[in-house]
């Protein structure tokens, strides 16, 4: 596949062939879903938590004799069958990540490009620099290439004015390189990747 590299006032500034190996596979979702998971299992705190029967501060001595009264044979008052007794079966301190293999993810981050290049998503960027870092002069140039909704991949290093100038604008993220996750890649909608980003990801997975 190939596309037009494009410079940052919307003009052609050459051309990129997209390698088959990466940009062509057919999508498959549950490798891609799979992937989604594992990212958002991750991200789970999982500091969720209730107090037990031994968490209560009340007293644990009998409530009323056992015979005699007509009523249940109650113990502790900190049984869940009070109220203001302890939870049974209630959320606890854990943590939700899960493993997936090495292979797999990369897999799964091929066939997410692979999906998004289906569908039309990707751009090419002859480079990602600002000279003032201005948000307002950069807007007006994402206009130009119509980005709304992006996700922009540099390459080793982002340039510290590029990051400044569009870290206040909605719906566009930048990362480098080694931050492309297949998360981020389904939740925008245009994928930008910039000469080095293209170079470096042929690399990875030559």
């Amino acid at each position: 596949m190939e596309l037009k590299i494009l410079s940052l006032d919307g003009k052609q500034a050459g051309s990129a062939t997209l390698p088959d190996a990466i940009f062509a596979l057919e999508p498959r979702k549950d490798l891609i879903q799979r992937c989604v998971n594992w990212q958002l299992a991750k991200r789970q705190r999982g500091t969720h938590k209730v107090k037990f029967k031994d968490e209560i501060n009340r007293t644990s001595k009998k409530m009323y004799r056992q015979k005699g009264t007509g009523s249940a044979r109650h113990g502790s008052a900190r049984v869940p069958q009070f109220r203001g007794g302890g939870r049974v079966f209630g959320p606890h301190v854990r943590s939700h990540a899960h493993d997936l293999p090495k292979k797999v993810r990369a897999l799964a981050l091929r066939h997410a490009l692979s999906a998004k290049a289906k569908d039309g998503g990707i751009i090419i960027l002859e480079t990602a620099t600002v000279k003032d870092g201005k948000t307002k002069e950069l807007l007006n140039r994402f206009g130009k290439l119509g980005l709304e909704n992006a996700l922009i991949i540099d390459g080793a290093q982002v340039e510290a004015t590029f990051a400044n100038a569009a870290r206040n604008i909605p719906n566009i993220d930048v990362l480098p390189v080694q931050g492309i996750n297949v998360y981020d890649i389904l939740r925008r909608q245009k994928l930008v990747l910039t000469k080095a980003a293209l170079d470096a990801l042929e690399a990875r997975f030559k």
